[in-house]
């Protein structure tokens, strides 16, 4: 009997909730379905997930390979020499009034906001979506700019002092520049998970399960996350990352951290249309 490993917070099965199903069958009518996982046929390396799904070999769901999260990157020679770095409140702060990059996008931006007013992220409250509004107004007016795929490049290049950035992107920065550091706030935030599922159409299943398998081998997960830097939860990859990476709650966050942080739930269309007119309002 194998025994799985599941000491660890960010893989238990509790949390994932939200996942980027990729239809595997190139059948137009099924990629949106976010359909059965097909474990029939289980191959040996799937075991190396540690993910409590597999303790019960359920087929309802996909098979985790990455995990991230949204938080602070801050350049400790462009901060306070004294500054602590762990709130979202320093989006809020004076003091880095146009240095300041805030991520262009609906959920993030509330969620920021939501959970430094000690609200879910996930909230359809008219009352603590506006709350959660005027207060982004009101942090509006501090930033340098909104962006995306850019925040990576200017805090590299140190144009702002403190970043809004996807835990990816955080290691590879640091790779350039050491003075960068980041953060995961205190009040919580979005964690993520991407996995993969095989659509109950698919007419190639033998061959999906073997693509899956092949990512979830030692090497090839490994080499995945060398390359991207989002969590891994295989357990055989872990052995060959650095013990400081391993180590760095940036990238693995611990229990306490993980207890604060919530996925996105998808709203619904017309909880959708109230973030973006929001949204609209505070841009």
């Amino acid at each position: 009997m194998l025994a799985l490993r599941d000491d660890r917070p960010w893989c238990d099965d509790v949390r994932l909730r939200r996942v980027f199903a990729f239809a595997l069958s190139g059948n137009g009518d099924d990629a949106p379905v976010l359909a059965r996982i097909l474990l029939g046929t289980l191959f040996f390396n799937r075991l190396h997930i540690q993910q409590r799904a597999f303790d019960v070999f359920s087929d309802d769901r996909p098979v985790y390979l990455f995990f991230g999260t949204v938080g602070i990157l801050y350049n400790k020679e462009l901060v306070d020499e004294d500054a602590v770095i762990d709130s979202w409140d320093v989006l809020w702060d004076e003091t880095y009034k146009n240095d300041i990059i805030m991520q262009d996008s609906v959920r993030d931006a509330f969620m920021i906001s939501l959970k430094r007013l000690g609200y879910s992220c996930n909230t359809t409250d008219e009352d603590e979506l506006n709350e959660a509004m005027e207060e982004l107004k009101i942090q509006s007016k501090l930033n340098k700019a909104y962006t995306i795929d850019e925040v990576r490049d200017k805090m590299i290049n140190g144009a702002a002092a403190i970043g809004v950035i996807y835990s990816g992107e955080y290691l590879y920065c640091q790779e350039e520049n050491e003075d960068l550091e980041y953060v995961i706030p205190k009040e919580g935030t979005n964690i993520w998970y991407d996995g993969w599922v095989i659509t109950k159409g698919s007419e190639n299943v033998e061959n999906a399960h073997k693509w899956i398998d092949f990512l979830c081998s030692q090497e090839a997960a490994y080499d995945n996350f060398e390359y991207i830097y989002y969590g891994t939860p295989n357990i055989a990859a872990q052995e060959l990352i650095d013990e400081d990476i391993i180590n760095n709650p940036g990238v693995f966050p611990d229990e306490e951290t993980i207890e604060k942080c919530e996925v996105y739930n998808y709203l619904g269309e017309e909880a959708e249309d109230m973030y973006y007119e929001l949204w609209k309002k505070v841009k």
